[in-house]
């Protein structure tokens, strides 16, 4: 996923960590240096699309302009959700 506006420094990262954590989604999200977050997310389709539901809303204090969401094949299974140092 990427998800633009004023999503950095608003606590975007940990909410959408503690969030997922509570759907038992795993992945990772991190910081962009145009400003903008990325996250890459595994799960059951119902609680991703909760997730995603919730990213184009995001924290108090967060402005998303625009979430993209797209599926992707990866080999590589993720086991907890992290939050990524900055690209």
């Amino acid at each position: 996923m990427l998800i633009t506006g004023r999503v950095q420094g608003v606590g975007f990262r940990e909410s959408m960590r503690l969030v997922a954590q509570a759907l038992d989604i795993t992945g990772w999200v991190r910081n962009l240096a145009d400003a903008s977050v990325e996250a890459v997310v595994q799960g059951e389709e119902t609680a991703v699309d909760r997730l995603v539901g919730w990213c184009h809303n995001g924290p108090p204090g967060a402005s998303v302009r625009f979430v993209e969401a797209n599926l992707i094949e990866t080999s590589e299974t993720y086991i907890a959700f992290s939050r990524l140092p900055d690209a």
